[in-house]
């Protein structure tokens, strides 16, 4: 079936992931910012791994492309992949460079129909040969900046560290700082209301609700995190 869908992670491993998705033969489209990490498996040329974006990532598709999908939720991904996720920011990389071993067990011929249960399984393996991990604290701060109120300079206290030590550990963890992730995340909100909506936003009403504090506020944010004023994206998402 063509187009993109996503499901549920098995139950016990919906903390640490997002999602699995698969997308066929979808039309070339624009990635926003998400805060996440994503092992990437691609029909005929197997795993890759993209890193957090800080910025909209363009998608091109060519007809028959198959893609596979785990997506890391924010704070998760580098300690299960190994990789300070501040080296993947905005990039693209083959996972065959990261983990090889890993790599190994996805290989680009394999049926795209087994691949999903392969992800699940490779992810319930990281996270099991990883007690006490992903940190924590980490964990803890993005759940926090989930909230439309949550000041990223109060975070660090509430989880117990300092901000030098949040910031450090969110550069591994995450790919970026505490405030870049409140941006992204917010911006994510945003999304989301557009999307719930079906496009037929106030856009003034949108931006307090996600919590910024005007229109001109979620424009300049718009404009950086995905290319687009608010209107130009509601329309490229809900024509």
């Amino acid at each position: 079936m063509a187009g993109y869908r996503e499901w549920a992670a098995p139950p016990t491993l919906r903390p640490l992931l997002a999602c699995l998705w698969s997308s066929r033969d979808r039309p070339s489209t624009l990635v926003l910012p998400d805060g996440c990490t994503d092992i990437i498996w691609q029909h005929g040329r197997g795993a890759f791994v993209a890193g957090p974006d800080t910025g909209p990532a363009p998608a091109p598709a060519q007809p028959g492309t198959v893609l596979v999908g785990v997506r890391f939720r924010p704070g998760t991904g580098g300690d299960l992949l190994g990789v300070p996720l501040s080296e993947l920011r905005d990039q693209r990389v083959d996972l065959a460079d990261l983990r090889p071993d890993l790599d190994r067990t996805l290989p680009a011929d394999l049926d795209p129909d087994q691949v999903a249960a392969r992800l699940a399984q490779l992810s319930g393996q990281l996270a099991g040969q990883l007690p006490g991990r992903p940190d924590p604290a980490v964990r803890a701060a993005c759940h926090l900046l989930t909230s439309p109120v949550a000041r990223a300079e109060d975070v660090a206290a509430q989880v117990g560290l300092s901000p030098r030590q949040l910031r450090r550990r969110c550069e591994a963890a995450v790919g970026y700082g505490p405030k870049m992730l409140q941006r992204v995340l917010r911006f994510r909100r945003f999304v989301s209301l557009v999307d719930a909506a079906g496009g037929a936003t106030d856009l003034a009403e949108a931006a307090v609700t996600s919590g910024y504090a005007d229109q001109p506020h979620l424009t300049r944010e718009s404009v950086q995190l995905a290319g687009l004023p608010p209107a130009a994206l509601v329309r490229t998402r809900h024509p």
